[in-house]
């Protein structure tokens, strides 16, 4: 289907801030288009073990267990789609087969990716899901054009000072979405792909 796009995981970061929130990466074919995407803890591990094929818990994980339930079954986990965004929150599918029979379950999109890098099955996003929230791969790797910087800039950098101390979410729902938008530069030129996803998602709300 032309409206999906084939992602890759690209790699996770972890945020410093209270939160001990993840952002799962995830890059596009082609453009190279960037999707992150926060995610707890657990979800995170689960993520990073998959992607580590050497590594291995002394006992079998969830997503571990459910891949071990699908192969004993021959249930094949043949695609996930992330299918939408609504109010900052990515819904996804996973897509099962079993013969001919063809069936799709709702799914959290990091419980959805752990299992699709177990089950080495593509992982595609909708177009429009991928127009809301996806950055180009240029904006990742903007680099201040002046390095003397105005009243401005340095207003701008006690701004994202002041997010990392205090509520995040509370101050980016107070912020102008001309702030946000200088914000979500910076935070993307400072490779903060969890706050640029959280800044993306504040605007997606205006």
């Amino acid at each position: 289907m032309s409206d999906k796009v084939r992602l890759h995981v690209k790699g996770l970061t972890y945020s410093e801030r209270p939160t001990g929130a993840y952002a799962l990466l995830l890059e596009s074919e082609g453009d190279k288009r960037k999707l992150p995407i926060v995610i707890g803890a657990f979800e995170a591990q689960s993520i990073a073990i998959a992607l580590d094929k050497m590594t291995r818990p002394p006992r079998p994980m969830t997503h571990d267990l459910f891949a071990s339930v699908m192969e004993s079954h021959h249930i094949k986990l043949t695609e996930v789609l992330i299918r939408d965004l609504q109010d900052g929150v990515f819904y996804a599918v996973l897509v099962f087969a079993k013969g001919d029979d063809v069936r799709m379950t709702d799914a959290r999109p990091s419980d959805a990716i752990a299992l699709a890098l177990r089950a080495d099955c593509p992982i595609y996003a909708h177009q429009s899901v991928m127009d809301k929230a996806s950055m180009a791969e240029s904006e990742a790797k903007v680099a201040a054009a002046n390095p003397d910087e105005s009243p401005e800039e340095v207003a701008m950098d006690s701004e994202e000072s002041a997010l990392e101390t205090a509520e995040t979410q509370r101050a980016l729902s107070q912020a102008s979405p001309e702030t946000l938008e200088d914000l979500l530069h910076r935070a993307l030129e400072h490779e903060d792909y969890e706050l640029a996803a959280r800044i993306r998602d504040e605007l997606n709300k205006r």
